[in-house]
């Protein structure tokens, strides 16, 4: 793992601490602090209004840099404390690791040697979750979170509630949280890997004591609802803002077009159902009268059934003002299959416009989702239809 005095080393060059957070933890403490010691003594402790032996136990190390105060806050506010006073110190990164003895000191070389491989990320230390004292709602709870954080960032990694981690605080000084507990830990790396901040693991031991001597602050009912309800947030944002953003901000890199024109448009591994499905569902977004939903919808879905996004967000695009006066008259007009009393009367003009149906909005609004799912259905059977035909005739040029 590397000798101490190259680990001192490591810790001096590139500024980094090992921040400490503790509630009660007054049995294990000590011996955390001293493994951590034989590798570094840029240390932070945040004592989160412990009420037992902490505050006496803290006052042995003076090399400790310590935060304390009276009332428990939560995990969350104790990392962020301990993020902010490491940051006003001058370092650059951070590790955690847990007070409760279940992680291991040396393992910190671990990470100072993944750190000069990739200093601008959040290093995971990834538990082995397959070993038998892994408590089962541990289990449970980790492919719980792996499951939404692949959901919400498109990262797939295989520990996502591990406490032992690298954190780049100089990178994160500007970013706001907003969790307390222990959904912090997820919404640090959600909002990291969307701020572009690269999201990587290491392998780490891990030690869970028997039950009868395990001591844990993680109530199950309380914090699995508060982890749930973030991740409902964070997928809508996910799905409604930061993965349309991203796309369209990859449409303005030029570096990019050639990529994009040759995997999104015109990517030959991708089945051609795939491309006339997506052509399908952007013309149907795009007429169907959702205005103003249209295209956030179309992208969304995309998403979801994972389509040709370029291809859904271009089809989705004939909705342009030019067109739309002809979609709403058709709309309408096509509306009348529906109403007993046959369609009413309206003039096909370049002013047409929603003002001009409000009176039969009715008529209006069946026949918008009637020609939506025709147009839909049509215009993906002809792209079908025209890549199953080019696609033999270049097979049989070649």
């Amino acid at each position: 793992m590397g000798d101490i005095t190259t680990q001192h080393h490591l810790f001096r060059k590139f500024r980094t601490c090992v921040i400490i957070p503790t509630y009660n933890n007054a049995d294990t403490l000590p011996d955390v602090i001293a493994g951590v010691a034989a590798f570094t003594h840029h240390i932070i402790v945040v004592n989160d209004g412990s009420t037992d032996q902490t505050a006496h136990i803290l006052t042995r190390y003076p090399f400790l840099e310590v935060i304390s105060y009276p009332k428990n806050a939560g995990k969350g506010v104790a990392l962020r404390n301990g993020f902010e006073m490491a940051v006003q110190l001058g370092y650059l990164y951070a590790i955690t690791i847990d007070s409760d003895g279940q992680h291991f000191a040396h393992d910190l070389p671990v990470f100072m040697n993944k750190l000069q491989q990739a200093q601008q990320a959040i290093i995971i230390g990834a538990r082995n979750m397959d070993q038998a004292s892994v408590p089962g709602k541990s289990s449970f709870g980790n492919r719980f979170s792996t499951f939404w954080f692949k959901l919400e960032t498109g990262i797939r990694t295989p520990d996502t509630q591990s406490g032992y981690r690298l954190y780049p605080v100089a990178l994160m000084k500007e970013m706001q949280f907003y969790t307390r507990k222990y959904e912090f830990e997820i919404e640090v790396l959600v909002r990291a890997a969307w701020s572009g901040i690269d999201i990587v693991s290491v392998p780490v031991s891990v030690y869970y004591a028997p039950k009868e001597k395990r001591i844990s602050h993680f109530r199950p009912l309380r914090d699995f609802l508060r982890i749930s309800l973030l991740n409902t947030v964070l997928v809508l944002i996910a799905f409604l803002y930061i993965k349309p953003r991203n796309f369209i901000r990859s449409l303005f890199k030029k570096e990019k077009w050639e990529q994009f024109f040759r995997e999104q448009l015109f990517n030959a591994n991708e089945p051609h159902f795939v491309k006339a499905a997506s052509v399908a569902l952007g013309i149907c977004m795009g007429i169907l009268p959702i205005w103003g939903f249209q295209l956030l919808s179309a992208i969304f879905l995309s998403f979801v059934l994972r389509l040709n996004k370029a291809l859904v967000i271009i089809a989705a695009n004939i909705s342009i003002p030019p067109m739309i006066p002809l979609i709403i008259f058709l709309s309408y007009k096509t509306g009348a299959l529906w109403m007993k009393s046959g369609n009413g009367d309206l003039i096909f003009t370049d002013n047409l416009t929603l003002e001009s149906v409000k009176n039969n909005f009715q008529q209006y609004f069946y026949g918008g989702i009637t020609l939506a799912l025709i147009s839909g259905i049509v215009c993906g059977l002809v792209t079908w239809m025209l890549l199953a035909f080019f696609g033999r005739k270049t097979r049989t040029a070649v």
